[in-house]
């Protein structure tokens, strides 16, 4: 926290208070940072939750001490400005963790746990693509781990440079990333993820390295009605083996289920020899 005033304080509980009288604001106030304390705890991050509940505490006590005049009335309840400052100094710190810890270290995409978290809830006309980086050991081989991660991040500037409002990009693990688009159609899904494929190849990667190339193959799966997490996995399967598809067909392809058998979108659709999996 930075040495903040808030650290420095002694707070006390108020004894013989009853919790929901005093000022609405300043209660609420009060009860939200026991919540979030409550709910860091939970989550290991014990530093976070004992800020927060040395605040809340603080809110209890200047409630008890200022929320009542002398011949024991009701008085309206001022929170010192310094201590409004900590508090949203605080929350800002706290939105601030919240989202570093949902992101990527390395390529700042969503990390896995936020990809399971939206895919957790109810999304419509949900399209998936599974994306792949074709050779990534190679390039890695060749040109260094330091370039290769350079790669890595330059290829999810490229994921999210034109997705819709509502879509993201998720790194799911080592090279794989996961687009998620939902409210689109399975066309629409497929000619992202196609606009993707295409803008990757097109780049300039001698710009980073003379002699590389990267490009990448992609799997589309869509289900229209809303998706909950036991579809969306399963839509992640399907995504998967067609990714497997599109890697086997030849790479640098987008593949996608149409009339029950595999096709391929855009440049690569005239290829021939297009592998179909098993089921």
């Amino acid at each position: 926290m930075g040495g903040t005033a808030v650290t420095g304080l002694q707070p006390r509980a108020a004894p013989g208070r009853d919790q929901n009288s005093g000022d609405p604001e300043l209660v609420g106030s009060a009860r939200g940072h026991e919540a979030i304390a409550t709910m860091l705890a939970a989550q290991g991050q014990w530093r976070w939750a004992y800020e927060h509940l040395r605040i809340a505490l603080e809110l209890h006590r200047i409630e008890s001490t200022y929320g009542e005049s002398t011949n024991g009335a009701r008085a309206p309840v001022t929170v010192p400005d310094q201590l409004r400052r900590e508090i949203a100094q605080l929350r800002r710190e706290h939105a601030e963790a919240r989202e570093e810890s949902l992101r990527d270290s390395l390529t700042s995409s969503y990390n896995r746990r936020y990809l399971n978290q939206r895919l957790g809830t109810p999304l419509t006309g949900l399209g998936l693509a599974l994306v792949d980086l074709d050779w990534f050991k190679q390039v890695n081989d060749t040109f260094g781990h330091v370039l290769g991660d350079r790669v890595l991040q330059r290829v999810v500037d490229l994921l999210c440079a034109q997705l819709p409002d509502g879509a993201f990009c998720a790194r799911y693990g080592g090279e794989e990333f996961v687009l998620v688009l939902p409210d689109t159609d399975a066309g629409t899904a497929i000619a992202i993820s196609e606009d993707v494929r295409a803008r990757v190849e097109r780049y300039s990667w001698d710009e980073l390295a003379p002699g590389l190339r990267v490009t990448i193959s992609a799997g589309v799966a869509h289900d229209g009605p809303a998706t909950a997490v036991a579809d969306a996995e399963q839509l992640l399967l399907l995504a998967d083996t067609l990714l497997y598809a599109a890697k086997q067909s030849g790479r640098n392809a987008v593949a996608y289920r149409s009339g029950g058998r595999v096709r391929l979108a855009g440049a690569a659709a005239a290829r021939r020899g297009i592998v179909q999996p098993d089921g």
